[in-house]
């Protein structure tokens, strides 16, 4: 039977329950879906690697309330899973980013959108679980220590630059948000964390962190066995940059410059490692006009959700046996950005020649980030309503990268049900790859598909965020 749990006054960190699996210890208990977690072995748990350190131990005790009631109940376990999923993997709170970026997307968002777009993360936590990138410069003596004492790899790093003076001026680091100091020198930390797998990243900023300062980056940061790979990425804007300094996108002539240095350290690394080591993303070569590399050349897509290769991996399933005529004629459009839109309109040209399709890929401008911004990942629900005429095609297909992970939800909160009765036509989403999209386009049956169709600009999760 469970135990009253005593009443305490320590310090909880709640967990919200979402799932409690039926006839586990936690059922058995009384627990049930809306409950918190309050403590473990007798201490409070601030995420859910905690929580798995704990339940390692073999047996532990656990405490749960109803928040309705605020009755609560104790319960053991000994080498058993205790049957609970959470709503939350973090409980205590995102870790908040300690920096004053001169290139965060977060500065750049436009009002009116989801509280959550607004949330300037940073927590190493989030990096082990999902691959998000964080600067370091926010981490305690603390912090450090259980990365090393809980070997939480791999991490992802935004190093941006090795130099010192450029990285400090560039992201502007709040000293009374900094909890150690040595956290925010970029070349101590990549020793400290030595046993610790980083995949790592540099936002490049025209005459900024590009030309040699690239060069001097990628020569030290081979020097560590410990850094997998380094993503170079082009600065992300918008037209709502207030009271920042001044940026200015690439040009094709700088992004063929960045190219050049990459390919350049490619070769050598190719030779000394085995490994590329250093990938640029998609954006570099669409805006430099150059052709992408190979499938086989991204080594296994370990930067994918950077924008690195993402343009190969949705070509990698190639077209279908296509028909010579659809019995039911249909207008198809493909909503995506500007950047990636002639990609997908040579991909799909063989599509054309079907009778009865007429097909049309549709380059939206972002007039919700500004035209500026031309990557799919972006588009908001108004860039589809305010530039698609209502009942001008039977289908329109948009990018899964339009919506918030795991719903039908486009970044201004509207949804594809808003879109469908806006534009008087069935609104579905693309296919991962152009096979899943042809399907999509020819079966009339939408389907359910992950992020990847329309090019995405990199780590985006609920928006792009550059730290």
């Amino acid at each position: 039977m469970p135990l009253a749990a005593p009443p305490t006054e320590e310090t909880l960190y709640p967990a919200t329950i979402s799932e409690v699996q039926r006839g586990s210890p936690a059922y058995r208990a009384g627990v049930r879906p809306g409950w918190e977690l309050l403590r473990v072995n007798g201490g409070a748990v601030t995420d859910v690697l905690a929580y798995r350190r704990e339940l390692a131990r073999g047996e532990v005790t656990l405490d749960a309330r109803d928040p309705l009631t605020g009755r609560e109940v104790r319960f053991a376990v000994a080498w058993e899973d205790p049957g609970l999923e959470f709503a939350e993997v973090i409980f205590d709170g995102l870790k908040k980013c300690a920096n004053k970026c001169e290139f965060c997307y977060v500065h750049q968002m436009p009002k009116g959108f989801r509280k959550s777009l607004y949330i300037m993360d940073d927590d190493f936590r989030t990096s082990f679980l999902y691959g998000s990138f964080v600067t370091l410069t926010n981490l305690s003596e603390e912090d450090i220590a259980r990365i090393l004492d809980e070997h939480l790899s791999p991490l992802y790093v935004s190093v941006h630059t090795v130099n010192e003076d450029l990285r400090r001026d560039m992201m502007k680091w709040w000293r009374l948000k900094v909890r150690d100091e040595r956290a925010t020198r970029i070349r101590e930390m990549l020793q400290r964390l030595e046993p610790i797998d980083l995949y790592t990243q540099m936002v490049l900023l025209p005459g900024r962190n590009d030309g040699e300062h690239l060069d001097e980056t990628l020569e030290h940061l081979a020097t560590y066995d410990n850094v997998q790979a380094v993503a170079c990425v082009p600065v992300g804007l918008t037209e709502h940059r207030r009271n920042l300094p001044e940026l200015r996108p690439y040009t094709p002539q700088e992004a063929r410059d960045v190219l050049r240095r990459v390919h350049r350290f490619q070769r050598r690394m190719l030779e000394a490692r085995g490994t590329r080591f250093v990938f640029a993303s998609d954006e570099f070569y669409l805006l430099a006009d150059e052709p992408l590399p190979a499938s086989d050349a991204y080594e296994g897509f370990p930067m994918l959700e950077n924008g690195v290769g993402m343009v190969q991996d949705f070509l990698s399933e190639p077209l279908p046996a296509l028909p010579t005529r659809l019995e039911r004629p249909r207008k198809v459009i493909l909503g995506t950005g500007k950047l990636f839109a002639p990609v997908l309109a040579r991909a799909v040209a063989p599509l054309r020649a079907i009778e009865g399709l007429a097909l049309e890929v549709r380059a939206l401008k972002n007039r919700t980030f500004g035209e500026v911004t031309t990557v799919a990942g972006l588009l908001a629900g108004r860039d589809f309503l305010t530039q698609i005429r209502p009942g001008e095609a039977d289908l329109l297909l948009v990018s899964p990268n339009v919506l918030k992970y795991g719903t039908e939800t486009l970044l201004d909160d509207r949804t594809l049900d808003d879109l469908r009765q806006g534009l008087k036509m069935r609104v579905e989403v693309g296919g991962t790859t152009l096979a899943e999209l042809a399907e999509a386009i020819l079966s009339d049956v939408g389907e359910r598909h992950g992020p990847q169709f329309g090019f995405s600009t990199h780590a985006i999760k609920e928006a792009a965020r550059q730290h």
